[in-house]
Formats: structure tokens, sequence, C-alpha cells
């Protein structure tokens, strides 16, 4: 077997490489030097600089695997890879005590000014009092997500006896209290935390998660650290905050845009800012590079790899079959994850009809990965889907029925969370994904990837007019509606499917209305 490495990887992992295969290390090879010789090797390795494009996957003709030495994949063209059947695997964990570590180190220095008074005192002044700080004991830490590093943090701030408060709608109870965290909505950590972190991917869901709304309800006495990924807060509106002493302080490892020598945060005696070391340590390098170089040898010995991002190969007779189903399981669960509320519990996977009879491992992984999507830094697929769900807590039971009264074949999603009991279901008509179930109600919604709001309220004269008034004003365009109901002028749900995103503020006027219960806007 022979393996190319084309970034820098710790040696630790290189060694362990040349144990059991031929390795080649070449550095800085340009797009089609790489294209030119990648077709002799069975896996390619690379960090954040070479580019795995679908022109290099395709002369690749004997890659089986691509690793990424590292968590981020914007270099690696998986979809691809997943066409030509290469397994792509990454690290997303070697660097998690690295990256806990320095949030730790952050909101130290942040809570005794130390960046600044070593600054002060090496020009030559000796200046005590600017630089009072606080202890950490005592305060009340915020948690903005309890994944990998998130959970890693938790248990090293107790050890400095804070209290421990979290938001993370997909962790189980059981899981953050074994932590030590105690579970809160993002609104109550916002308002009690003393120091808040935040440990999540970005997603179109988390960009600018914190922004100005969000900082006008925390206390003045706050210091904010994100070691996760630029993007999370809203830079500007966060220098604003720190200045007008809204904000006691903040430490940023993470930019919009990196590499970064000059930014609006730069401006701020209050703001540490470092250049992205969050995974920089030796340990977690060679760490990253032994995870990458196991993945790689797993995959080539013909065993599966612990944190490959792509599903491996379905055989083709059963791809034509399982596929349609896997792309409704995916929409099932980002729909029950737009639509639940509260604290997820365990989910439920019911599979009725001919469906029933085959494999459904696939379709599983499907419904955890459309319900975790932008939530995990993982992909989920066939081998991990277990994995993560249970590191996270959630317990998933599946059933099968070969009988199913409507359908041909029929897949059932319940997320049961600390606020009840979310139920979506869906089945392939004509080659298209179908939603036909919501809750109690049955209907018939195709996906256009596009926005739907979907409005719970009692049926009544006069509100559907009410409803369609407020986008009007608003200049959103309904392109469709769908309303059924459990009896006239009881329970009813309402579906406008809407040409562009409905702003938080006319959702709000819909939820002021009388008889209105709920008002969610979700992309499906």
């Amino acid at each position: 077997m022979k393996i190319l490495i084309a970034d820098p990887v710790a040696k630790e992992g290189i060694e362990a490489l040349k144990a059991q295969a031929e390795v080649d290390v070449k550095l800085g090879l340009k797009p089609e030097e790489l294209k030119s010789i990648i077709g002799d090797y069975e896996a390619l390795i690379v960090r954040s600089e070479t580019k795995a494009t679908a022109d290099i996957i395709q002369a690749g003709r004997k890659l089986q695997v691509i690793a990424r030495a590292g968590v981020g994949l914007d270099n690696v063209d998986v979809e691809a890879a997943t066409r030509q059947g290469v397994v792509v695997v990454n690290a997303p964990t070697g660097n998690t005590m690295a990256a806990a570590e320095h949030t730790i180190a952050m909101m130290l220095a942040l809570a005794r000014h130390i960046p600044q008074a070593n600054a002060k005192l090496k020009s030559g002044v000796w200046q005590r009092s600017d630089y009072m700080g606080i202890e950490l004991r005592s305060k009340t830490l915020g948690i903005i997500g309890l994944g990998n590093v998130g959970s890693e943090v938790a248990r090293r701030a107790q050890a400095f006896k804070m209290r421990l408060i979290g938001y993370d709608p997909f962790v189980s109870a059981d899981y953050a209290r074994n932590l030590g965290v105690e579970l809160v909505s993002l609104e109550q950590l916002l308002k009690e935390s003393d120091f808040i972190t935040l440990h999540l991917p970005l997603t179109s869901q988390t960009k600018r998660l914190i922004g100005a709304k969000e900082l006008s309800k925390v206390k003045p006495t706050v210091r904010i650290i994100n070691c996760a990924r630029g993007g999370l807060i809203d830079e500007e509106a966060l220098f604003k905050a720190v200045e007008a002493g809204k904000v006691a302080g903040a430490a940023i490892d993470v930019f919009i845009k990196e590499p970064v020598t000059d930014s609006i945060l730069f401006q701020s005696d209050r703001i540490i800012v470092t250049p992205h070391l969050g995974a920089s340590t030796t340990e977690a390098q060679a760490s990253v590079a032994l995870e990458v170089a196991e993945q790689v040898m797993a995959v080539l010995n013909g065993q599966p790899a612990r944190y490959a991002v792509n599903a491996p190969q379905i055989p083709a007779e059963m791809l034509a079959l399982l596929a349609p189903f896997m792309y409704v399981a995916s929409t099932l669960g980002g729909l029950a994850r737009q639509l639940m509320e509260g604290q997820i519990k365990s989910i439920q996977i019911k599979h009725n009809g001919e469906i029933a009879n085959y494999d459904t491992s696939a379709i599983k992984a499907s419904v955890i990965g459309g319900l975790l999507e932008g939530i995990s830094e993982e992909r989920v697929n066939l081998v991990n889907a277990t994995i993560i769900a249970a590191q996270r807590g959630i317990k998933i039971i599946e059933q099968k029925e070969t009988t199913c009264e409507n359908y041909a074949s029929l897949v059932t999603l319940e997320v049961i969370t600390d606020a009840g009991t979310t139920t979506v279901a869906g089945t392939v008509l004509r080659g298209e994904t179908h939603i036909v179930r919501v809750n109690d109600f049955w209907l018939d919604i195709t996906p256009t990837g596009g926005y739907f709001l979907f409005s719970d309220h009692r049926d009544r004269p006069g509100l559907i007019g009410a409803v369609g008034n407020i986008t009007g004003k608003a200049d959103i365009n309904i392109s469709s509606m769908q309303l059924v109901r459990l009896q006239p002028r009881g329970q009813a749900l309402m579906i406008l499917a809407l040409d562009e995103a409905l702003p938080e503020e006319q959702i709000q006027e819909i939820l002021d209305l009388p008889d209105v219960y709920t008002a969610k806007l979700v992309k499906l």
C-alpha cells in the first residue's frame, strides 16, 4: 500500500504509517503535480493547504481513503469522493483537550488581566491598581454547546468550583447532569452567566448566534470567550458592547476572516486576541496525526474507520431502494430539529411497509444526521451514528412493521424531549419525498429547499386572512398553503410555503394573534 502525505503532519503519525505501508511525504505540490502522481496511491493525507478537488480524486484510480488531519473538510470534495467510493476521514477529537485547555487559559487571562499587565510592565510601568482581577470560584460559567470540547471545558471548570450552566438542546439531561451542568435556555444563560464560552460549529443557524440583541441581555460584568469558530459572534456588536461597558471583556481565538492582522476587536484593550491557537500544542498535533494514521490503516485493511465522514458504500442493488428513503429520513430529522421544543431525551424511528423488510441502518443514520445537522462537528454515517447519539446521551429505539395502512412504505420519527413529543412522518411518492404527518395532523408537503411557516392554532374565521396580511405587509410571497384540522373550530395546523424567510418580527406578530399557539419558520 502506498500513502501520500501532502501537508505537514506530526512525525508520530508518519512513523506509525511507515511501520505498515510505503509512505511518501511530498509537501507544497501544485494541483497539476498532485493530479499527475495521485494515481499511484491508495491513500492521501492532507491538512488545510492541499485541496482534494473532484479532478484530483478522479485521477486517484487506486484511492481508497482521503484523510484530513484536523476537523474541517472545506478542502476535500466529500461528494466527489463518495461518488468514487473513496472513504473520507478526519480527526475531530485529537485536538479536544488542547482547545479545552486554551479556553480555560483565555478565561483565566480575562479574569486576571494577564496580557494587559504583562504588556504594561514590559513597557516599564509598575501599575497594579488598574488590573484588579476576579476569582473564578463561585462564578457562573455558561457553556454554549456541550460537544467534545464543551464537555471537557465543563470538567475542568468544576475544579475552580464554578457553577456550570449550559445550552445545548441536543444532549440529554442525564448527560449534562453527569457533567455537573444545569441545562437552561439560551436567554437564561445570557442573563445569569459571569463567563460565556462557545463551542459550536459554524452553520447558517449558528452564524452570529451572539449579536447585539443577545449582548443586550447579559450582565455588564460578563466575560465572553470564543475558541470555536469565527462568525459565531458578531465582531462589531461585541466591540461596541465592550467599549460601552455592557460587557466587561472578551477573549477571542477565532475570526470571521483568517488569517487576520487588522480587526475591530484589536482596537479594545479589554479584548484579548490570539491567532487561532486552540489546537496548537505538540500533543494535539501528535494526537491528530495518530488518529488519522489509525483510520487510514483501518480502511486500507478493510475495516471501518471510526470517524468516516461519508457513509460506507451501499451495495448497488440496494441503493435504488434505500437512497430515496435516506433523503426522507434526513428531511424528517431536520424538520423535527426545527419544530421540537425542550431538551432531547430519546428518539424513536418506525419503519412501516415494504421498507421494514430491509436493513434500515442507513435510514437510521440519515435520521440522526438530519437531527444533528449543524449541531455536531462530526458528519453522521453508518459507522458513527449510534456512537454520536450515545455520546450525547440520546437513546434510539427502532421499530419495524411490514404492514402500512396508507402507503407502500412509511418512516416515522418521534423525538421525545422534556417538553413533549414531536412526531413527523414521510414517504416516497412518484420518486419524490413527501412529508405526510406532523404530530396529530396528516398532510402532504413536498420539500422544495425553501421556507415553510408552521402555525399551530385554533381554527376560527379570519385567522388565515390575518396571517396573510402580516406576510403581505412584510412583502413576503406565499406560494402555497395547507390547512389541516382535527375538527371544525378545533386545533388546526397551517403550513405556508414562502418565497423568502419571514423576519422574526413578523413571526412574533403572528404569535400575538389570538388563538395562535405556535409559529415556526422551517427550511425544507
